[in-house]
């Protein structure tokens, strides 16, 4: 088929749904969308192109055939991603493998559907969708009560309902239902800028639900990136010259173990135990995490980065030298040194 198939999220990948579909449909393109896929992507080894892109961006920019595959965590969240992916573009064509079914988006091409189901199998559904509130407020839908939910990468609080109800107002992210608020990430996000709460990145759930594949141990001398709180911008600043990252923040510092682990880049995390286990641990050999033992992890990821060189000579001399600043001061509760 002379057909792109833009791909969401790493479930996709773990379950077999992109190479089952490749062998399928033979698409001329594959562009992966989201941070996690990338990982998931890169670890499965096949021919696809990763982009940093949202899908609705990824799909709106091509000309020609082209389908959104996804896997949503049940086949109700899978439905409501391709709703809110249609509600920005006039028509679409998603595959969402949780359920086995297609649907038909709107002014969708009807014979690419029907094609794509001819040669999967799948159900076949007409759908149209409402499109985004525009009066300020965001609706996050399929969560699971229990479950964290992020907007721009950043856990503010968890579900206690299956529609988490968010509204942007006068410089501030306000709680309008279905959150428990997670204080010290709102004060992470509010930080880094409060976005327009309609084009934000949300979400809920875990990131991923596999465990890491590890990869051979990267380059032992480079510069140190610093990742703060916001594990979801890693891949653009992770290249060739990085030996190291240094991650402020529990879930920070899990989401850049877990994607370094296959790109063997080892981690020095600060932590202070107020984790929401959003993906599987997993770290690259020569990686420490600390614990702070009184304070915030900020305070000491901020000293950190403002204090140590970040240019060393050697990522084991670096990690040494730091433990050594922070003797009394934390607890080390993960250690692959020596490996």
């Amino acid at each position: 088929m002379n057909l792109v198939m833009v791909v969401h999220g790493p479930e996709v990948f773990d379950a077999g749904d992109v190479e089952r579909l490749i062998g399928l449909l033979s698409p001329r393109r594959v562009l992966v969308a989201g941070v996690m896929a990338r990982t998931a992507a890169e670890e499965s080894g096949l021919s696809v192109i990763c982009t940093d892109e949202r899908p609705s961006v990824v799909l709106a920019a091509l000309s020609g055939r082209a389908c959104l595959v996804n896997r949503g965590k049940t086949p109700k969240s899978g439905r409501i991603f391709g709703e809110i992916v249609a509600g920005r573009l006039p028509g679409l064509v998603h595959v969402e493998t949780s359920s086995g079914t297609v649907y038909r988006w709107n002014r969708g091409d009807r014979d690419l559907a029907e094609e794509i189901v001819r040669r999967t199998g799948d159900d076949l559904v007409h759908a149209k969708s409402t499109g985004d509130r525009g009066d300020g407020v965001r609706e996050i839908r399929g969560c699971i009560p229990g479950e964290a939910v992020f907007v721009n990468g950043i856990v503010i609080g968890t579900a206690t309902a299956e529609t988490v109800i968010l509204s942007g107002e006068n410089g501030a992210l306000r709680v309008v239902s279905g959150l428990d608020p997670k204080p010290h990430g709102l004060e992470k996000l509010l930080r880094a800028g409060l976005p327009e709460i309609r084009k934000a990145w949300c979400k809920s759930g875990p990131v991923r639900s596999a465990p890491p594949r590890q990869g051979e141990r990267a380059s032992r001398t480079g510069r140190v990136a610093v990742i703060d709180h916001c594990g979801h911008a890693l891949y653009r600043e992770i290249g060739e010259d990085v030996c190291g990252v240094l991650a402020v923040g529990d879930d920070t510092t899990a989401v850049c173990g877990h994607i370094c682990s296959h790109s063997g880049i080892p981690v020095f995390g600060v932590v202070d135990g107020d984790a929401d286990t959003i993906v599987k641990p997993g770290y690259a050999p020569g990686s420490v995490v600390v614990e702070v033992q009184d304070g915030r992890d900020d305070d000491i990821g901020w000293e950190l980065a403002a204090s140590r060189d970040l240019d060393p000579s050697s990522w084991e001399e670096w990690v040494e030298e730091t433990l050594r600043i922070l003797a009394g001061r934390v607890r080390i509760v993960v250690d692959r040194r020596g490996e």
